[in-house]
């Protein structure tokens, strides 16, 4: 089957327009195609999921190869647009965020997660919009329109009073969509949503709001992050455990069956 990657591209931007555009993140072929069939519309990648499924740590400790090679595997598996979290775009220049993004955008992904913080720091915002401008221009030279979806880290490691100074700055540099994860807060929410020009992500997990409640708030996109990834590992540690200590199989009732798997990857 012959996709039409810009007619994705094209979908995946207006899937902002009609919210909420709930995203559960995939880790591997696998998991983006149970998540397929779950009935997403489209599929965004983890890093913290792409770097555990490949033995090392997340924030830095996957290759662009790496990135680039889980990506094509799970582009190829699924018909629904595919937005791939780059991290910071493995490399720090403006020249090298354009080269990853050139090649997310020839295996076929139609949205890009591209954050501000390295090292456990914020980097400069007018050093950021330049990243950001290199990934449109790599964009716009493959005749994509790509979503840009700029991480705003300032609720991790930064003031959040910072936050609407920059996401004006990476408004201006192409972002067509702001993530601010770390942002649970309902009345911070509430206040920062038409302070935005952009629609507005936050990532959630157990004990956050529920997508209806975020998108009363005014949250068009709603990701889960590295959450289901979690899950996934602590059922394989706990069922391990069971078999281990007690002999018994209970906790992996949870799991789907092998046949309705199997099935998925045909």
């Amino acid at each position: 089957m012959t996709i039409d990657r810009a007619a994705q591209a094209r979908e995946l931007q207006a899937l902002h327009q009609q919210p909420p555009l709930v995203l559960p993140n995939a880790w591997d072929p696998g998991s983006a195609r149970a998540i397929e069939a779950a009935g997403a519309k489209a599929i965004a990648t983890t890093s913290a999921g792409l770097s555990w499924a490949d033995g090392v740590t997340d924030a830095g400790g996957l290759t662009r190869a790496a990135a680039l090679s889980a990506l094509r595997r799970i582009v190829s598996v699924v018909s629904v647009p595919v937005t791939a979290d780059i991290e910071g775009g493995y490399g720090g220049s403006p020249a090298e965020v354009g080269e990853t993004v050139a090649e997310v955008i020839e295996i076929g992904a139609v949205g890009i997660n591209l954050e501000d913080s390295s090292g456990g720091a914020l980097i400069d915002p007018a050093a950021q919009a330049e990243r950001i401008a290199a990934a449109r221009a790599a964009a716009d030279a493959a005749g994509i329109e790509l979503c840009i979806n700029a991480r705003i880290d300032t609720y991790f490691f930064g003031d959040p009073a910072d936050t609407v100074k920059r996401a004006a700055i990476y408004t201006e540099a192409g972002a067509d969509v702001l993530f601010v994860p770390g942002l649970l807060d309902p009345t911070a929410i509430r206040e920062l949503v038409p302070l935005l020009s952009r629609p507005l992500n936050l990532m959630v997990g157990p004990g956050a709001l529920t997508v209806a409640e975020l998108v009363e708030l005014g949250v068009t996109r709603i990701s889960v992050g590295p959450a289901i990834t979690v899950g996934a590992y602590g059922l394989a540690a706990g069922a391990a455990e069971e078999l281990l200590t007690h002999g018994t199989y209970n906790l992996l009732k949870a799991a789907a069956g092998y046949a309705k798997h199997n099935n998925l990857l045909h």
